[in-house]
């Protein structure tokens, strides 16, 4: 598993789980790591095996959900040559490949049942046997496994073998979902866009503008420290000006006025979807109680501030592009611009 393993973060409780999986590595015990999508399961995986005493033998990863249900089996444990239609030889599995070292199990919720009985064999017991053998093979496989699902969830709904996850439990480290990470979206920010400018080979670099880092510290990262790094290296390279701040970003990059719509029948087989942000914000926040007129003009002002200073970062502070982009006249913007003060520290140039 090739991948780049520096964690950076200094949220309390991400720095927590980074210190168990260091204290869980020593352990020659299974470790289940949970996490949503994008949390860093995997260099966590990687840590395991690195600070343990099997960091010179091999780590070898396996991605459940990526093979069909007919596969997994054969993949985990091996065949021989004849076993099923197109085994014309005999192949080793993950666990053969894996001997003295670690076995990371990916996305392990999507076992079948006769793979997860199979594993549970493997892990109790120390061997396993390949698809077509009759002896089984003695192998020494430390086991980390990684996952999104409610294990204990499913295995109270008989949709995973509680004896396996009790034999897998031995550790487990949740990962805290970006968003409640406090602090780490502007340490990461500053990470990830210092480093694409230098891969642009900028001379300088020059930051996000303010309400920029607004917008990434208020969005909810679904997609967590992976869609964090695509949105600040998209927002890097498509900016290409240096010397200035970006004052734009893209959370979804498939945003287009011209994005083709869904046909017909599947709109109205799917679920509802919510209706979309407006481009260049954050996403829409959730209705408020106002005490007071003041209380709501001050909301609509802050909202209106956001949109203008998105408008006007994705436009490079081109105004009159970004009149015709909000359908006003460019009297009407430069009125909403002096009325926000946007305009302090910038050309005043129309454009």
């Amino acid at each position: 598993m090739e991948r780049e393993s520096q964690f950076i973060g200094q949220s309390g409780a991400f720095l927590d789980a980074v210190e168990r999986a260091s204290r869980a590595a020593a352990m020659n015990r299974p470790v289940l790591v949970i996490g949503e999508r994008g949390t860093g399961k995997e260099l966590i995986a990687e840590r395991l095996h690195r600070l343990s005493a099997r960091w010179d033998e091999p780590l070898v990863t396996m991605n459940c959900a990526a093979l069909p249900e007919t596969l997994i089996e054969a993949e985990l444990f091996g065949h021989e040559a004849g076993a099923f239609t197109g085994a014309t030889k005999a192949r080793a599995g993950r666990f053969e490949e894996a001997d003295r070292g670690t076995l990371f199990l990916d996305e392990l919720g999507t076992l079948s049942m006769g793979a997860q009985e199979r594993l549970l064999r493997a892990v109790e017991y120390g061997e396993v046997t390949r698809i077509g053998a009759s002896r089984p093979i003695r192998v020494d496989v430390r086991i980390v496994a990684a996952t999104n699902d409610d294990l204990p969830a499913l295995a109270a709904g008989g949709e995973f073998r509680a004896d396996l996850l009790d034999r897998l439990s031995f550790e487990v480290i949740t990962l805290p979902p970006l968003r409640v990470r406090e602090g780490d979206i502007g340490v990461l920010t500053e990470y990830f866009g210092r480093r694409m400018a230098a891969e642009l080979a900028w001379d300088a670099w020059p930051g996000f503008a303010p309400h920029v880092m607004d917008s990434l510290e208020t969005y909810d990262w679904p997609g967590n420290v992976r869609e964090l790094r695509n949105v600040i290296e998209r927002a890097v390279y498509r900016w290409g000006d240096p010397d200035t701040p970006i004052a734009h970003v893209q959370f979804d990059p498939f945003d287009s006025p011209w994005r083709p719509r869904p046909p017909a029948h599947r709109i109205a087989a799917g679920p509802a979807s919510p209706a979309p942000a407006p481009a260049g914000t954050a996403g829409s926040s959730a209705p408020h109680d106002f005490d007071s007129i003041e209380d709501l003009r001050a909301a609509v002002d802050s909202h209106e501030r956001a949109i203008l200073e998105h408008a006007l970062g994705r436009h490079r502070w081109n105004q009159r592009q970004t009149a015709r982009a909000l359908g006003l006249t460019y009297d009407q913007l430069r009125h909403c611009i002096k009325k926000h003060a946007l305009m302090e520290g910038q050309e005043e140039g129309a454009g």
